[in-house]
Formats: C-alpha cells, structure tokens, sequence
C-alpha cells in the first residue's frame, strides 16, 4: 500500500520531487496532493502527473492525515506555512523541509511538537533526475524513515546523509555547484568560439565532455588527478592548458568559492534563526534540558574548587 504525500509548495525542487514520488512507486497519484501559488503552475501539475493540486491558502488542508508532509517553500515562508499546518500535524507524520538554511531546531520550536523531521538540500539537477541531495534528520527519524527519505531523493540523483552542521558546506559545494560549473562550460564553449568552431558545436562537445569526465569519476572511483594525468602527454597540449590554468589559480578560485559560499551560508542561517526567534510565541519555546537545570542545581550545592592550573585553562 502506498504512502499519503503532501508537497507544500511545489516550485522547481517540488516538482521534481513529485516526480520522484510517483517514479519510484511511494505513492500512486490519487494519494498525492501539492500545493501551488498560481493556477497556471497548478493546471500543469494536475495535467503533468494527474494528482490533485490545491492553492496555496489550502496548506492545512493537503498536510491533514498525510504519512509524509515535504517543506518546498521558500526559506522566508516557511514559518507562516507551519503556523498554518501545525495543528494537524502528528507524531506519526515524517516532515522534510527542503528551505534552504532553516536549521532543524528551528522548525522544531516552530512546529511545537516531537515530529520525525528531516532538512534536505537537493540542487537544480534534480529536474532532470542527476541531482545531488544530502540529507540531515533528527533524534526523532528512525532507521525506516531513513530508507524512505533516501528512496524518495535517490529517484532524482544522488543522496548522502550528514550531519546538520555539515549542510552549509553541501550548499556551498553541491547546492552552489551547479553555477560554478556552468560558468566553466560557458567558458570553455566560448574558447573553442575563439579558436574558430560554431556555438553549436562548440557546445555540444564541451557539455558531452563534461559529462563523460564526470561519469568517469563516478564510474570508476578514480581520484581525479590520476584522470587528469590519462590526459596528458608530455610535452603536449593538455599539460600546456594545464600550465596556463594553475598560473590564473584556477584550483585556487574554486576552493574559496566554496570557503565564501559556506560561510554565507552560515551567516544566512543565523540572520533566519535571529528574525523568527524574535515572533515565537513563549508557548513556542522549548523547555530547557533537564541536564541544563540540573547542572544549574549542582553548582549551587558544590564544594569550591582549588582554581584550574593555567594549562587546565587553556585546554578547556
């Protein structure tokens, strides 16, 4: 028997992720129901996978007795829709947000209640099923529930499970990825533009190449540079590029364009966290950890301590 699904908000990651939904066999069409913003988005989607597509103002209404509610609004909105849906949701209910830099605590407190929540990050790929997902849930998925999310994700390309903090780097490599790599193909078509050949032909080749050099590494586990080094004759053309490419740093360019790219991540999912936090209601709050107020207790009640030695101090 298949799984009851709700895609709130299906965008671009939504839709494809409807079509991984559908492909994969978790769910038939008449168990799934999305929510779109416009009703042209939402007569494409009803004519495209024959499911029941609602309005935005009907959130509640698609997320009521699901087995699985996916997240794919925008990071800004995504504490109006679980004000909106939150009282229907239960314990029994798996929930993935896929709103970029929306830490899990946060929705936690946002949804009030112990619900098995995963944050996924998937890039554009995923339209065309060569995505690349990664995945972080909390004390509160199972085993099970692991299995589910990753089938659903797998159907649209790659999926790896990290741990939450690990997220800003995936979106600064794989989430940003997709950009860096197009400006790289957009170069090197405009290079062989250059040297003479058409645009047509100038990107056929450079889109096949990168997609067999790509293969080639997923296929055969190879370390890139024993790749590159199959490449290169000595004393040939591809060394000479090669030469020319580490002078301008391009090694060097694209490593900071993930350091940068991550830390404005992180500064992102402060800046969300530091907005919401402000407009949750007291009731919101979660409790503070028995280990944290015990711990308060303790220290009234403790002997004290001879001070630390200086290289105690330091160490801590």
């Amino acid at each position: 028997m298949g799984l009851k699904i709700a895609v709130i908000g299906a965008g671009n990651i939504g839709s494809a992720l409807l079509g991984g939904i559908l492909k994969t066999g978790l769910a038939t069409p008449h168990d799934v129901v999305a929510t779109v913003a416009t009703d042209e988005h939402r007569q494409e989607l009803e004519k495209q996978w024959k499911i029941r597509v609602l309005g935005a103002s009907h959130n509640r209404e698609a997320a009521q007795g699901r087995d699985v509610v996916v997240l794919a609004v925008k990071p800004l909105k995504i504490p109006d829709v679980i004000e909106e849906i939150r009282d229907v949701l239960t314990e029994n209910q798996i929930v993935i947000s896929v709103a970029a830099a929306v830490p899990l605590s946060l929705i936690e407190t946002l949804i009030g209640k112990r619900v098995p929540l995963f944050r996924a990050m998937p890039n554009i790929p995923v339209v065309v099923e060569e995505g690349a997902t990664a995945v972080a849930g909390n004390r509160a998925t199972t085993v099970e529930q692991r299995h589910l999310v990753e089938k659903m994700f797998g159907a649209l390309g790659a999926v790896v499970f990290v741990e939450e903090w690990q997220l800003d780097a995936v979106t600064a490599l794989s989430g940003s990825g997709p950009a860096y790599v197009y400006m790289v193909i957009e170069a090197l078509i405009d290079g062989g533009k250059k040297m003479g050949l058409s645009h047509e032909v100038a990107t056929r080749l450079t889109e096949q190449t990168v997609l067999g050099a790509a293969k080639l590494v997923r296929e055969t586990k190879l370390h890139p540079a024993i790749l590159r080094d199959k490449v290169i004759t000595p004393g040939g053309t591809t060394i000479a590029a090669i030469h020319e490419l580490e002078k301008h740093g391009l090694r060097a360019m694209l490593i900071s364009a993930v350091e940068t790219a991550t830390a404005r991540s992180k500064e992102i999912g402060a800046q969300i966290v530091e907005r919401f936090s402000k407009n949750l209601p007291p009731a919101a709050n979660p409790e503070p950890a028995p280990s944290q107020s015990s711990g308060a207790s303790a220290k009234k009640n403790r002997k004290p301590k001879k001070p630390a030695s200086p290289a105690r101090k330091r160490s801590r």
